[in-house]
């Protein structure tokens, strides 16, 4: 009977049972719906091979594509006041913060590093929409805050990539009047001389878009991100009309000129360092060390002064 239980049944399980496959193996596009392997998909910085979609990235995955040789140095953000509300809907607030904390391992949904931009020094804020929507709120402003501190002191240019749903509810009126103090910070960084380039993703919307989004020196987006203020169904309830076909995308901003360049993930690195160059007026930097990249084609960048000028993939080693 030992025999039996100990060996045999075992061994028939074995045979039987179901292989349990992590479930974070395949991605699956929310553009086309192909799945795509986990490591192809990091390779490519988050890009469909399918269709080109560009999927919706952290700062983990930004600032070691955009850093010469991947090194960085985020820094510490102060603290704010948390739950100031003490706001409850279906959760606590207290409750949505440490679900967003523990599943994306950031304080709040800014993230702000400095390093070596094609040798110039920089300063980079990533917003991530993971993080309860990207939404601006106390946490969120003092790191666009500080990163433009932290450029004024370094005397660098700053970079910040927004992703948001827009001003954060659980905490009122007091995330609107981040809106004018970040607005102030930018302004900070523009008034000493040095650059701020903005670096628009899918989507931004709301009151980011109504502050430090859209005040760039330079105004870039990735292909396909929503830019806004109020959602396109929203727009549509109001004015009562049917919107043009592909309203509030990057492509449809930059024909109507509210962007300067929509630009390839691939080749964002390589922009940033001619964009940066041209406003410091400086010569161009030596090689640029590359990350090893697929063959890939990249369609031409585009601009509303520049047509047919194409960028290689490519980001730090």
């Amino acid at each position: 009977m030992n025999w039996l239980s100990n060996f045999v049944r075992p061994k028939i399980q074995a045979l039987v049972r179901k292989r349990e496959v992590p479930d974070n193996l395949w991605t699956k596009c929310p553009n086309c719906g192909q799945m795509i392997h986990h490591k192809e998909i990091k390779l490519r910085q988050f890009v469909c091979q399918h269709c080109d979609h560009h999927l919706r990235i952290g700062p983990e995955d930004r600032f070691p594509n955009l850093f010469d040789n991947s090194k960085f140095t985020t820094i510490e953000l102060p603290g704010v006041l948390i739950d100031p509300l003490k706001f409850r809907d279906e959760k606590r607030y207290t409750d949505r913060l440490k679900e967003s904390k523990n599943k994306t391992g950031q304080k709040d949904a800014v993230v702000v590093a400095h390093g070596k931009l094609g040798g110039h020094g920089a300063v980079i804020a990533v917003q991530n929409f993971s993080f309860m929507g990207g939404s601006l709120g106390l946490g969120a402003a003092e790191a666009i805050i500080t990163a433009s501190k932290l450029a004024v002191l370094k005397k660098v240019p700053l970079i910040i990539f927004a992703a948001a749903g827009g001003a954060r509810m659980q905490e009122g009126i007091l995330s609107l009047m981040q809106l004018p103090r970040t607005t102030i910070a930018v302004q900070l960084v523009q008034e000493t001389g040095l650059p701020y380039i903005s670096v628009m993703t899918d989507p931004t919307t709301g009151g980011v878009t109504a502050s430090y989004a859209m005040l760039g020196d330079v105004a870039i987006s990735e292909p396909g991100a929503l830019i806004g203020f109020a959602g396109p169904r929203v727009i549509e309830n109001t004015i009562r009309e049917r919107l043009p076909e592909g309203f509030q995308r990057a492509e449809y901003l930059l024909e109507h000129g509210m962007l300067d360049m929509v630009v390839h993930r691939h080749a964002m690195r390589e922009n940033l360092i001619r964009v940066l160059e041209l406003l410091g007026n400086r010569p161009p930097s030596a090689a640029v060390t590359s990350l090893p990249q697929p063959d890939l084609e990249i369609p031409a960048l585009t601009n509303s002064r520049q047509k047919g000028h194409s960028g290689e993939p490519g980001g730090a080693a």
